[in-house]
């Protein structure tokens, strides 16, 4: 190594520095305290570490220093502005929603400065080829927020626009049903915002620093670690292996289904005996270092007996595959759904006018969140183990992680770091079990983990990918007469989401039409892959791969305009879901009727000839979810202080969804009554020890079921301050009467919703129904295979808006993931360049078109607070199928098992001209379909959910 001491200018004052060439640019201004330069992938694909050097964007985690000449310029997002003197680009980017989770924000606004700086008047095409060019990778925004205020600020820069026409201008005092600003955004533009590594870097003198040992097998016997010269590293404190773990060392969680058949549920902490998959946890290393801890832990040797592996769910299920969980069937779970005359469907088959059948495959779809899992741990003055950490769902490692340590529930303490984007796979004890067994292992002393982005793909669970066979059926005008089908969830090694996810794949075929007649079974398969875990629409987007894919089938079969077939179809009231139930409402007849113009005018644009040797094709598809279950209780406590302003205490974990300023609004408009001004509400969020169970931020309930519990709160402290004349009490007057000043609202669901029936798939748990609608525009150039989506439109119903900026960046956010899904992003072990984002496919900027209209078709939910509803998953339910049923009609064949990528695109078409197309052969699922029927139907069980429920 190569030490020196250098003057660079950075931020506009020259400093002089000491530097080691061989670190990189972002450890060097990260050490010198300018966190705003934020590491992700660590490869340079993110651009989240995007700094200026001379006035050009470089990707600093991988420019090294030694290549810096002296005198160089750094320029970072502290420089920019600060909190009382905004630049525009940090204006913008609040006003505009360029700011979710806010991990890509400085890499993003520094990349938007060269751009502006040296093209003061780009066109959004060139806006987004500058961010494609640079690698700037956003996960939450769908990208078009970003480009809106780049346009933005680049009008003021100009001197176009005033810099007052980059401030809120909203009715005042009104937040909630407006476009009000996110109070968190304003760190998250300066790059003062500590995430998880951050706060590595400012943990108190004595922290120890851990590494991973993976385990680099699918399946194998952990013969022994060899240790020895791990132990002899420099700074290493000691190497933590399942030896040192005091108590079950098992956070497995129950699989809440009563046709679970998984007896026997295994999920270490860290390995003791048997290797379940490729990212299992071999030990620890703790040393005095980040490097010290790495560089020791390459030097950990494990002997490990390697064991046949299933990789695949169809290997899984073969007579002679190995169990994955010793003690249990493979196949552990199966879920039925019957409706209307079922018992006769083979003979409605038979005397359909049209049917068609076809079997296809869901891929395992990574989050691609761009912070790597980084957590931090200590045992507290009063012996409470305090977890810090990003999570979805804060209450949830106390059911499984305290006896896995060995220690009682109320001597652990959660908190949310913040977060860069989880998406789904923030949901599980296993991360904050590695730092809460360091810590006990080392006595309490503090402990920080941050993984590489490998090691974070590897350890991480992912989309259950799934495979269906399905057929369906119509008369001679089109109607719907019968749906059958048989999909198998491949939930890896461990059973995480089992039981919910297979309640979710029931209830989303068909969903939004009317179908009288049905059979069906959703399985749940252990496999030796990445865990299945939830992911945004949790369910749903693997039940529409198949059904709104042979809706366009059947539809194409009967003759039948695939947007007219789903007009004669849809629901109508008194129309039931497949779980038999009605829909809680029926706004989709009316969206489809709005969007139809639409639809015509894109057939006219699929008719003409593009001139440029490409191939147009068009969508649509029905989509939608549900909120939330029948056990979910949500729990909010609000507080009246000295002067007049209200604190409100919540666990609504904030992840990049707004959840400051759904709360704000939520508590604003239900103590209007007080006249209270938006800043006279003080948010305290995301800590066990002084914050009220909240539920998971996820199943689209948090909205619903948070913003009611607000209501609870506010109304029982208004009603404590109210006086005989129908004015408030003051603080002083409260203490006075001694009356308390904290009210702790909670609202419960328990009781009111029947659940899934086991034995037929009947019942309505949901809280709330979301629909929407949507048409794609896509060109397939069939020399290369690569499909360009020009647009998407969207019409949505999720209830009353609550929050319009919000809204349309989850609505905008989750069309990007679903784009991904349809063309680019997939996870597999079993090559390493699943390992890095690029590798997986993620979607980049001009991949992302920026015609994506939303409009809400806003019908109020009864129960719904303020008239809102559940929102978030709706949008990216389906709308990966409209993109596929889209690429089918352009190249006239179509892609059964996605991604639809150029390989698969050009295999598809070299098919069609030797006359073939690529459907799969019925998949293999183990115990025949009809056998699987039989065996439920000759023995039934009781109903009743077991384990954790997503409010509890």
């Amino acid at each position: 190594m190569g030490y020196y001491k250098a003057l660079f200018t950075i931020n506009g004052v020259e400093r002089m520095v000491h530097v080691d060439e061989s670190e990189t640019l972002a450890e060097f201004l990260r050490r010198y305290g300018l966190t705003s330069v934020k590491v992700g992938c660590g490869a340079g694909q993110c651009g989240s570490c995007t700094v200026l050097l001379d006035g050009e964007p470089v990707r600093s985690c991988v420019r090294k220093m030694g290549k810096i000449p002296e005198f160089s310029k750094i320029e970072t997002l502290e420089g920019l502005g600060t909190a009382s003197n905004l630049h525009p680009l940090q204006m913008a980017w609040i006003i505009y929603g360029g700011v979710q989770c806010g991990f890509c924000t400085p890499g993003f606004i520094m990349s938007a400065k060269a751009l502006l700086d040296s093209n003061p008047s780009p066109t959004r095409a060139e806006a987004r080829k500058w961010f494609t060019d640079h690698k700037n990778i956003c996960r939450c925004t769908g990208y078009k927020p970003i480009i809106d205020a780049v346009m933005a600020a680049a009008e003021v820069m100009r001197g176009d626009k005033p810099i007052d026409s980059l401030r809120y201008k909203g009715e005042e005092n009104q937040v909630f049903g407006t476009a009000y600003p996110r109070r968190q955004a304003l760190g998250r533009v300066l790059g003062i915002t500590d995430y998880g590594d951050d706060m590595a870097l400012k943990m108190p003198t004595g922290t120890v620093h851990l590494a991973v040992v993976l385990a680099d097998v699918k399946h194998g016997k952990l013969i022994s670690l060899d240790t020895a010269a791990a132990e002899q590293a420099p700074g290493v404190v000691k190497i933590i292996t399942a030896d040192d773990i005091k108590g079950t060392n098992n956070i497995a969680l129950p699989v809440p289904h009563p046709r679970n058949q998984a007896s026997v549920r295994n999920r270490p902490i860290l390995v003791k005996d048997i290797i379940r998959r490729k990212g299992d946890v071999l030990c620890l290393v703790a040393a005095d270092s980040q490097k010290n801890a790495r560089d020791a832990a390459k030097l950990v040797k494990a002997e490990i007996e390697e064991l046949p592996a299933a990789m695949t769910l169809l290997e899984a299920v073969l007579p002679d595959a190995l169990p994955v969980q010793e003690g249990s069937p493979n196949n552990f779970v199966n879920t039925p759904v019957f409706k209307g005359d079922e018992e006769h469907l083979d003979e409605i088959f038979e005397k359909a006018a049209y049917s068609v059948d076809g079997s296809f495959y869901s891929c395992r779809e990574p989050h691609l969140a761009l912070e790597p899992h980084s957590m931090q741990a200590y045992v507290d003055k009063n012996g409470v183990l305090v977890i810090c950490w990003k999570s979805q769902f804060l209450h949830q490692p106390f059911f499984t992680l305290p006896p896995a340590l060995g220690i009682e529930p109320e001597k652990v303490r959660f908190i949310d770091n913040p977060g860069g984007g989880t998406f789904g796979l923030a949901m599980s004890a296993d991360a904050p079990g590695l730092v809460g067994a360091a810590t006990l292992a080392l006595e309490g002393k503090p402990v920080s983990l941050t993984m590489s982005y490998r090691e974070h793909q590897v350890f991480t669970g992912k989309r259950a990918p799934t495979y269906c066979n399905s057929r369906v059926c119509c008369d001679e005008n089109g109607k719907l007469m019968a749906w059958e089908f048989d999909i198998a969830g491949d939930h890896g090694a461990y059973a995480e989401t089992a039981g919910p996810l297979q309640d979710k794949m029931i209830r989303f075929a068909g969903y939004g039409l009317n179908v009288p007649n049905a059979r069906g079974i959703a399985r749940a398969v252990f496999t030796n892959n990445s865990y299945g875990i939830a992911y945004r629409a949790f369910g749903s987007p693997q039940a529409y791969t198949s059904t709104e894919q042979l809706v366009d089938m059947l539809a194409e079969k009967a003759g039948i305009d695939p947007f007219e077939f789903r007009q004669i179809n849809v629901a109508k009231p008194g129309d039931t879901t497949l779980n038999s139930r009605e829909y809680h409402y029926y706004a989709t007849e009316e969206m489809l009727d709005q969007m139809r113009p639409y639809w015509d005018e894109s057939k006219k644009w699929a008719a003409e000839d593009p001139g440029n040797g490409k191939l147009r094709g068009i969508g649509c598809a029905l989509g939608g979810y549900h909120v939330s279950n029948h056990t979910d209780t949500c729990e909010v406590w609000l507080e009246l202080n000295p002067d007049g302003s209200v604190t409100d205490y919540n666990c609504w974990q904030e992840l990049g969804e707004g959840t400051d300023i759904g709360s704000l609004a939520f508590a604003h408009e239900a103590l209007k009554p007080l006249g209270l001004k938006p800043d006279q509400i003080r948010l305290v969020q995301n800590d066990t020890g002084i914050c009220p169970r909240h539920g998971a931020s996820a199943g689209s309930r948090s909205h619903y079921v948070s913003g009611n519990a607000h209501i609870v709160a506010a109304n029982l402290l208004m009603d404590a301050m109210r006086k005989e004349d129908g004015t408030y009490r003051t603080y002083d007057e409260m203490i006075a009467e001694g009356i308390p000043t904290l009210h702790k609202g909670v609202w419960s669901i328990v009781g009111a919703h029947e659940p899934n029936s086991p034995n037929d798939g009947e019942g309505d748990p949901m809280l709330d129904h979301n629909h929407i609608v949507q048409v794609a525009r896509v060109e397939v150039d069939p020399k290369t295979g690569e499909t360009e989506v020009l647009s998407v439109h969207s019409i949505a119903d999720v209830g009353v808006v609550g929050n319009k900026l919000t809204l349309d960046g989850q609505a905008t956010g989750g069309l990007e993931h679903a784009i991904g899904m349809a063309l680019y992003e997939e996870y597999s072990d079993d090559e390493k360049k699943y390992e890095t984002m690029i590798g997986c496919g993620v979607l980049q900027c001009n991949q992302m078109p920026d015609e994506i209209p939303f409009e809400y078709h806003v019908t109020p939910r009864d129960g719904g607070p303020f008239g809102s509803g559940g929102a978030s998953e709706c949008f990216q339910s389906s709308a990966h199928v409209c993109i596929l049923n889209a690429v089918a009609n352009a190249i006239g064949t179509r892609i059964y098992e996605p991604p639809a990528n150029p390989a698969m695109i050009l295999k598809a078409l070299e098919a069609k001209a030797q006359g073939k197309d690529l459907k799969p052969e019925k998949y293999y699922m183990g115990e025949s379909f009809e056998d699987v029927i039989a065996y439920i139907k000759a023995n039934p069980v009781g109903d009743g959910a077991k384990g954790p429920s997503m409010g509890h």
